[in-house]
């Protein structure tokens, strides 16, 4: 009997110690407290009953021999850490007016994430949001007040914004980086530490009442070419359960670069700084690094096909069906880009407009005007802003849902955002709003700007994630909070359920795969009308073929 009882006191007292982090994990999230892999952490309790942790580490700091590396696990921490303020954003230049950043600062040292939850314990297991920035991979910021998690925590989710590297500290291909790679790749380090950032998820959402097994990632612009980018990398598409795309995907009309074409312009981009080997990169000031890639003739910094991270382009594993086997819920806005990105400075009348078409497709400019008409000037401005958009970002969304819908067997919800923003507000003066949302502050003699026409580049982030309120560029109005309402309650219910229907909302049907399908029609009235858009997409896609 002794025996049997030493050799089951050692089980018991395993058992007990097993039990124990998961009582401190209950503990804590009543206490703003939080215990991960790394240490303990201590958030902050919102007067909405929200818990926030912020500046969270999921990687190393990729500084000194770390730049231009995969992202490494982060270190681990006695004490307990503070979690109440953003960590720094990544290397960025100002690039875009619509970007209002909480962070502390700018940084090499960035791979942080933030985490808002309304759990009480850890056996919850909320469905988890993931949300991926914009900014064209070159700028953006999970501080930003319009991905704020509060009000889909408060929806019953676990929300997560992530920092990513960008532009030439998150892109930057090399032949010395290759070689030194134990993966024989290089570039892409931005979207590394995304799937990094998943795992890390997957590893510790469960401190903070979240569950594991359920991660949707989202993002919009860029965001969304990152969420495609994750669907399709052997690294990331076995730990998600759904996706959300706005705005964009990497199976555009440009084929991604290949690693050897991407190693021989970062080589000669940094031997044009002085800078012929990987070290003497690495010695560079952040700084001159940062400001020398936003130089004109610098290389464009952005996603390739790496090998690793990709096996093949996104496109091409998409197309093979090999990518996540998961819900996708994808649109995009109905100004994602001006006329003038066909019509230049040229008035919007239909004999400029056939000129410009003329100019920009040649012997296909009558295939062009078939598909994309302007039988006066007034249909002009609106037609030549969907040929311009289509372009933009309309081809590529379109392409990632038409190829999901097919090879993946999973369902596929596809939405067409209709709402213009209002005025602005009294407060703003004269000031002109800019396509991804920004402001330029003119003449104070100037009329205010005119109210958009339509759903601009970026419009629909604050109506999606119920955070209309952050922003004080815009007079919001009834409407727009009603608007807010809808689509935030799709969003919501497929990030629970991998389906965006439920009581109360328009019944939204799953694309049907080739032509025929239907849409979800998002304004003021919502509605589900036909696509009559797949000809114009079929039409961009030959012509970038030949």
């Amino acid at each position: 009997m002794k025996s049997l009882l030493a050799l089951a006191l050692p089980c018991i007292v395993v058992t007990i110690a097993a039990a124990q982090p998961n009582k401190k994990i209950a503990d804590g999230l009543a206490n703003n407290q939080a215990v991960v892999a790394n240490g303990r952490l201590a958030g902050a309790a919102l007067p909405s009953g929200i818990h926030a942790f912020k500046g969270v580490p999921y990687a190393a700091p990729p500084v000194g021999s770390l730049r231009w590396r995969e992202p490494q696990p982060a270190a681990k921490w006695t004490n307990v850490r503070p979690a109440t303020q953003f960590g720094p954003r990544a290397m960025q230049l100002p690039l875009f007016g619509d970007m209002n950043f909480r962070s502390n600062g700018v940084s090499e040292d960035c791979l942080y994430l933030n985490v808002w939850t309304g759990a009480k314990a850890a056996s919850e297991r909320r469905p988890v949001l993931v949300y991926f920035y914009g900014g064209g991979l070159v700028a953006g910021d999970g501080s930003e007040p319009r991905y704020d998690g509060e009000s889909m925590a408060q929806k019953g989710i676990v929300a997560v914004t992530v920092n990513y590297r960008l532009g030439a500290f998150g892109f930057l291909a090399h032949p010395e980086l290759t070689k030194e790679s134990p993966n024989h790749a290089s570039g892409n380090y931005g979207l590394l530490d995304q799937a990094a950032a998943i795992k890390w998820v997957k590893d510790n959402i469960a401190a903070f009442g979240g569950d594991p097994q359920h991660i949707t990632i989202a993002g919009e612009s860029a965001g969304s070419f990152s969420v495609s980018a994750q669907m399709a990398s052997p690294l990331s598409k076995n730990l998600i359960a759904g996706a959300i795309g706005e705005s964009g995907s990497l199976l555009g009309l440009q084929p991604l670069p290949a690693l050897a074409q991407a190693e021989q312009a970062g080589a000669a981009w940094g031997t044009s700084l002085g800078a012929g080997s990987l070290a003497a990169l690495r010695a560079l000031p952040a700084q001159q690094v940062l400001e020398a890639s936003g130089k004109q003739g610098a290389p464009r910094f952005s996603a390739i096909v790496d090998g690793y991270l990709f096996p093949q382009s996104p496109k091409e594993i998409f197309l093979a069906g090999q990518q996540a086997k998961v819900p996708l819920l994808v649109g995009w806005n109905s100004q994602e880009s001006g006329y003038q990105g066909i019509l230049g400075q040229a008035a919007p009348t239909a004999e400029n407009y056939r000129a410009a078409v003329q100019k920009n497709f040649g012997d296909r400019a009558a295939e062009v005007l078939r598909l994309y008409p302007a039988a006066s000037d007034a249909e002009v401005e609106q037609v030549a802003t969907d040929l311009a958009g289509d372009r933009f970002l309309g081809y590529s969304t379109w392409k990632w849902a038409d190829a999901h819908a097919n090879t993946s067997g999973r369902p596929v919800y596809r939405y067409y955002y209709a709402r213009p923003r209002p005025v602005m507000t009294p407060e703003m003066g004269n000031a002109t709003a800019n396509l991804a949302g920004g402001v330029t502050k003119g003449d104070p003699n100037a009329k205010p700007a005119p109210p958009a026409k339509g759903a601009v580049h970026s419009a629909e982030i604050e109506y999606a994630l119920g955070n209309l309120g952050s922003n004080k560029v815009f007079a919001w109005t009834p409407d727009d909070y009603q608007v807010s309402k809808t689509m935030q309650a799709y969003f919501a219910n497929f990030i629970k359920t991998g389906n965006p229907n439920g009581a109360g909302l328009l019944t939204w049907p799953a694309l049907k795969p080739g032509a025929g399908g239907q849409l979800l029609r998002l304004d003021v009235k919502t509605e589900v009308v036909p696509d009559q858009t797949r000809d114009r997409y079929l039409l961009l896609e030959h012509m970038a073929a030949k």
